[in-house]
């Protein structure tokens, strides 16, 4: 892979290690309303935005709520952890600083809101490297295509061939690469299942981004 200018990170399971917040969140959610999480129910909510998860979650376990009542309440569960607990993965913080020294532009994609997002950004120290931060509310479409990466590469200055995209979950690594991003997939034991199959999508795949470190603005394929 040749050197890049961009850098398009995902959030929740790839930067930061907030995956088990959620998967707590909606075993006490469904457990308060008698359900309880069914298999597919993270994968299916994977690349929503959280109004589009309301909506979905109220249609699958026919919920006499509204969307916004949902949302406000995941929220108010999640607050306390992006605030004050949730920590990055491995080798994260130490990464994002070697690029930002490069002077490589960098940006986080998110499908969470920036009510949770910038509190955790701010508290690990990766806003102030940052360029922007965007989220799947600002454009048409959900991660299962390349909306959010064109967009966050256009506010970069940067054509997609020029950036890397970080993802963690299958559906994101193919929309990147639909876009023209180069991709590097980073492993998150609640997406173990498809794993093999993103792997093989993405340009690299890594467990820790201590293996990039080294490598600064060329990634070895």
């Amino acid at each position: 892979m040749r050197n890049f200018k961009g850098a398009i990170f995902d959030l929740d399971g790839t930067l930061l290690d907030s995956m088990w917040i959620w998967d707590q969140i909606d075993i006490d959610f469904l457990a308060k309303r008698g359900f309880e999480v069914p298999e597919d129910y993270q994968r299916s909510i994977a690349t929503m935005n959280s109004h589009e998860t309301a909506v979905y979650t109220i249609k699958r376990f026919g919920l006499d709520e509204e969307p916004e009542e949902l949302v406000r309440e995941w929220l108010d569960m999640a607050k306390d952890a992006y605030a004050n607990r949730l920590e990055l993965k491995e080798g994260a913080y130490d990464y994002v600083r070697s690029l930002y020294e490069e002077g490589i532009r960098m940006s986080v994609a998110t499908a969470s809101d920036l009510e949770l997002v910038l509190p955790a950004l701010k508290r690990t120290g990766l806003f102030s490297m940052l360029d922007h931060v965007i989220t799947v509310r600002e454009v048409s479409r959900g991660k299962g295509f390349p909306d959010i990466y064109l967009e966050s590469a256009a506010r970069l200055g940067l054509d997609p061939g020029d950036c890397v995209v970080y993802e963690d979950i299958l559906e994101g690594i193919c929309a990147a690469k639909t876009g023209g991003f180069r991709t590097v997939a980073i492993r998150e034991d609640c997406n173990s299942s498809s794993w093999e199959q993103i792997r093989k999508k993405a340009d690299r795949s890594i467990t820790s981004f201590r293996e990039l470190i080294s490598e600064g603005v060329t990634i070895t394929i």
